[in-house]
């Protein structure tokens, strides 16, 4: 059966308190009334505000891709395209995965994160690599999950248009319904907070900031090749956390498995839309919110490989089992990826770094545990879309219609 033609993530700011400790004032640790007065002191980020206020910031060198929420911005419902994956065309050059790619053999250095999942890369600057090169780390990236690039001043500096430039070579430039954007620049995702603001969808209602997602998996034809940088990061923190699920799918037994390829599931936006409505983030919903079923196992159309594609941020329930039946599944799946330390990999973001990876075989999860610190992490994500899933079961039907 010929496959379908192609036609950072709820996270309300986090508040750090400190536990009240039984008895009197003087069995109290000094330590500890030190730090309920630092926390008394600090102030709460706020999530009302649309936009980190220039004139306070006037020193900041990227005050120019500061998030900013235009109220008149509205865009129309997104339309199937035809994605022409880069990494088909690099296939022609090295077929073969054993053998390194030519756009690499000039490296500094290639080193694996771990077995499962991700590679470092050093002495190759993106910004003057050709058409092919392009195309070349594009297959890279889908052998290998995620891929770091240390070293990219260059990049990180061009600008919004080489950014844009860059991100159009892999796909059509997907615009967020809801996060913020540089002034005059909607292509390109913002993720920012600092001691006193937070731009993002997360929450505090939970024991962890963690948030396994996909990047919005609601859309027909959700993202392939994604690239991230920031361009400010805290001391320490804020690390980004990667599972390969072509691995966490590999860790299941195969009768398992067969039932899996049987099913599809469903990623809704709702959520994140009515997060801000509600006036959080920036209070924007630049487009109506969409709901589409994808294949809970899909194919990368370029390397074959079979990947789970459920997510904890996006995918609420399994079609055509009944509500425990689904909320069992899709928990046990969740935990799965969730605990998988042997096919996860930890990210430590420092200046200049690009990170780059396929969201049809992986997904990730900002840490927000640089909270009380108050420092600055803003950063920006540049996200072309690709295929419609691909079914790893070519007889599941899907379709094309969004159920909203």
């Amino acid at each position: 059966m010929t496959p379908p033609i192609a036609t950072e993530t709820y996270t309300e700011p986090t508040q750090y308190t400190t536990l009240k400790l039984r008895g009197t004032a003087t069995e109290v640790p000094a330590a500890v009334l030190a730090a309920r007065a630092a926390a008394a002191r600090a102030p709460e980020p706020s999530v009302t505000a649309t936009k980190p206020a220039p004139s306070q910031q006037p020193d900041y060198p990227y005050q120019r891709y500061l998030p900013a929420f235009p109220k008149e911005e509205h865009f129309d419902p997104l339309v199937p395209f035809t994605h022409s994956d880069p990494g088909f065309r690099a296939l022609a050059v090295s077929p073969n995965p054993e053998v390194p790619l030519p756009v690499l053999q000039g490296a500094e250095s290639v080193t694996e994160i771990t077995p499962e999942l991700g590679s470092e890369v050093r002495g190759v600057d993106l910004t003057k690599l050709t058409s092919e090169e392009r195309d070349q780390i594009a297959l890279f990236t889908a052998r290998r999950g995620v891929v770091v690039f240390r070293n990219q001043g260059n990049f990180i500096n061009a600008g919004g248009e080489a950014w844009l430039e860059w991100g159009r070579h892999f796909g059509r430039l997907h615009v967020h319904p809801t996060s913020g954007h540089p002034e005059g620049i909607p292509h390109i995702h913002l993720v920012y907070r600092d001691g006193e603001s937070t731009f993002n969808y997360e929450r505090s209602d939970r024991t962890t900031s963690l948030v396994w997602h996909t990047d919005v998996s609601y859309e027909l034809q959700p993202p392939g090749l994604t690239t991230l940088f920031l361009l400010s990061s805290p001391d320490s923190g804020g690390d980004t956390l990667y599972a390969s699920q072509v691995a966490s799918l590999r860790h299941l037994s195969p009768t398992f498995v067969s039932f899996l390829r049987t099913l599809k599931a469903v990623h809704s936006g709702v959520e994140q839309a009515n997060f801000s409505r509600s006036g959080k983030r920036g209070g924007v919903v630049r487009r109506e919110p969409v709901e589409h079923v994808h294949p809970v196992v899909r194919r990368h159309p370029v390397t074959g490989e079979e990947a789970l594609y459920v997510n904890s941020q996006f995918t609420t329930r399994i079609e055509g089992l009944k509500k425990e039946e689904s909320d069992n599944l899709l928990n046990f799946l969740f935990d799965h990826v969730g605990k998988g330390g042997d096919f996860q990999a930890r990210i430590k973001w420092a200046p200049n770094t690009v990170v780059l990876w396929d969201n049809r075989v992986c997904v990730h999860t900002p840490v927000v545990d640089f909270g009380p610190s108050g420092q600055r992490r803003h950063g920006c994500r540049i996200t072309p879309q690709a295929e419609r899933p691909i079914a790893a079961w070519e007889g599941l039907e899907l379709s094309d219609k969004s159920l909203i």
